[in-house]
């Protein structure tokens, strides 16, 4: 009875894991905005084990920042950060940034992150880094912040709005302006400008070229090639 009752539950539980796995995709497929994530198969003498290619990065100890940045991206980076340093504390992280920023506390967290995790880490402007994600960019390791030579970087001071009493409104005017002057001493910290061209350049939407953002401070080099020996060595 249990042998003939083997191939029906071996067919349920097989369907299981299909069903778990298609939702897993759809919810990452769904998080990332993108319609399809490339997979990638590899064989070994335990057999094949295929990954979607953000795991499989993962494993290279690359992390991919994409999109708008709000609490579920926050989650999904701080989460892989706190992984990466569990297995190895002391090797480099990279981080690829291609963001048009979002959500002032959700980078907070990630910028935390980054600076709690004992990992170096290294930044690269892929696309653009704005508002939020130049701060990010800002943030690795010195010396080991780079952009490649078509991306752009803006920085700005926050966006918000408030309604409800006067009262009300007055309190969340007194906060952005709390997070306005927080994130200029993080420019200034990162850049090594000071705190008055920081908040001058903050004030309105400010766009830099690689190389006006290498002169600013936000990164240290602007790459055209992957060095070999990095390319080698991943």
């Amino acid at each position: 009875m249990f042998a003939r009752a083997c191939p029906q539950i071996l067919k349920a539980v097989s369907q299981a894991l299909l069903g778990t796995q298609a939702a897993a995709c759809s919810s990452l497929q769904a998080k990332r905005g993108f319609n399809y994530i490339p997979y990638v198969i590899e064989t070994s003498s335990r057999g094949e084990r295929a990954y979607d290619i953000y795991s499989r990065l993962l494993k290279e100890r690359i992390v991919c920042l994409n999109g708008p940045i709000d609490d579920t991206t926050s989650a999904v980076v701080v989460a892989q950060l706190l992984y990466l340093e569990s297995q190895h504390p002391e090797q480099k992280v990279s981080m690829y940034i291609n963001s048009p920023g979002g959500v002032v506390t959700a980078g907070l967290a990630i910028y935390d992150t980054m600076q709690y995790v004992r990992c170096p880490i290294s930044t690269l402007c892929v696309g653009q880094a704005a508002s939020m994600a130049s701060l990010l960019l800002a943030a690795g390791e010195p010396g080991e912040r780079a952009c490649l030579p078509n991306a752009r970087i803006m920085v700005h001071q926050p966006i918000g709005g408030a309604q409800g009493q006067a009262s009300d409104i007055v309190i969340q005017a007194r906060e952005i302006e709390r997070l306005r002057d927080l994130l200029v001493q993080l420019y200034v910290r990162h850049a090594g400008q000071t705190t008055e061209t920081v908040a001058k350049t903050l004030d309105r939407d400010f766009y830099m070229s690689p190389e006006d953002a290498r002169a600013w401070g936000l990164v240290d080099t602007v790459i055209q090639h992957r060095p070999l020996e990095t390319a080698v060595s991943s």
